[in-house]
């Protein structure tokens, strides 16, 4: 049965990562998303317990990393921010696929030093926490300062983004830019230190869809980037209360219906010690094998956005593969989680 059960995993999780690969040699998908994608083959290579998926991955991965630095080989005058963060995303990735460009990163390192934390993250985060002001882009196209409730150009009214969703953000752009070399905004120890002010987070039962969904991705990417995502271990005694989340919503997500937030609370909650043998990975599993489409996705077939159809796909491999744990965290994860710990400890007495 367990063996029957591996062999099912094993061809779910190849079937995705060709459907993945499928999708990022489109001209037009890989133009949007290229540096995610890159992403996505750099970690299932990095961490992945299965040799041979790690060498399919990294194989898949290398040869669209040329085709990227090809397509990236140069900044323009009118690079935004984001720009810059999709350019570093990138360019990590295709440095850990085998793909170095030295000189591009020197441009971009030069590029991305015109703008600060408000412009990568939307806040400061050395001297503030993920702020509750701050407006999503108009249907316009336009930016506003924070604080606006209507656009400054077509006076539509604005939605304030959920403060977790910054977070999420700041995480991701402070971990990816200290990884490759590239400031953007803030330190990682600057964004990670509003730990306990983000704490407790909402609950599905709060009826605040929105920011629960955004709170969820904001513990697995605290997560991700102290284990630099997935390639160690955590343990549960230095993030109780993210631990505890994941736990808790596991099966919510199921009755939920969402695979790709499954496969992210499997890997977190693999990454803190849960086995396949534990009845929450089993379960959660076991849902993600039921849920695969007929082309070897996860996600709905009829989304027009390939985000919504590649995404899903990656993070249910990342649910259900094993991973290559390896030795201890990094000086500076043990740091913070060590700050983090302490903070925990004083707040109790």
């Amino acid at each position: 049965m367990l063996r029957d059960k591996k062999a099912q995993r094993r061809r779910a999780i190849y079937r995705g990562l060709e459907f993945i690969y499928k999708t990022a040699c489109d001209a037009e998908h890989f133009e949007i998303y290229g540096h995610d994608y890159l992403g996505c083959f750099h970690c299932i290579a990095a961490t992945s317990k299965d040799v041979r998926l790690s060498a399919m991955a990294r194989r898949m991965g290398n040869e669209r990393a040329r085709h990227w630095r090809r397509e990236h080989a140069r900044l323009t005058p009118d690079s935004d921010p984001d720009d810059i963060a999709n350019l570093v995303f990138g360019s990590y990735a295709a440095d850990q696929l085998g793909v170095p460009d030295k000189a591009f990163k020197e441009n971009i390192r030069a590029a991305a030093q015109r703008f600060g934390p408000q412009h990568y993250l939307g806040f400061d985060p050395a001297y503030e926490p993920p702020a509750a002001d701050v407006p999503d882009e108009c249907k316009c196209g336009a930016h506003n300062k924070r604080g606006r409730k209507t656009c400054h150009r077509c006076k539509r009214r604005l939605y304030v983004l959920s403060p977790y969703a910054l977070w999420v953000d700041a995480l991701t752009r402070s971990y990816m830019g200290e990884r490759y070399g590239v400031k953007l905004g803030a330190s990682l120890h600057d964004v990670v230190k509003w730990l306990p002010a983000m704490r407790p987070y909402p609950t599905y039962e709060d009826g605040d869809e929105i920011d629960f969904y955004w709170a969820l991705y904001a513990v697995t990417h605290v997560v991700y980037t102290l284990n630099d995502y997935s390639l160690c271990r955590l343990s549960p005694r230095y993030l109780h209360d993210e631990y505890a989340f994941l736990k808790l919503n596991l099966r919510n997500f199921i009755d939920m219906g969402d695979p790709e937030s499954i496969g992210e609370l499997l890997d977190t909650l693999k990454s803190f010690g849960l086995s396949e043998a534990h009845p929450l990975i089993n379960e959660g599993e076991q849902f993600l094998l039921a849920q695969q489409n007929s082309d070897g996705s996860w996600g709905d077939p009829s989304a027009k956005d390939i985000y919504e159809r590649y995404h899903p796909t990656w993070t249910a491999i990342d649910g259900l593969r094993e991973y290559a744990w390896r030795g201890g965290l990094r000086r500076q994860s043990k740091i913070l989680l060590n700050e983090q710990y302490r903070l925990s400890d004083a707040r109790k007495t």
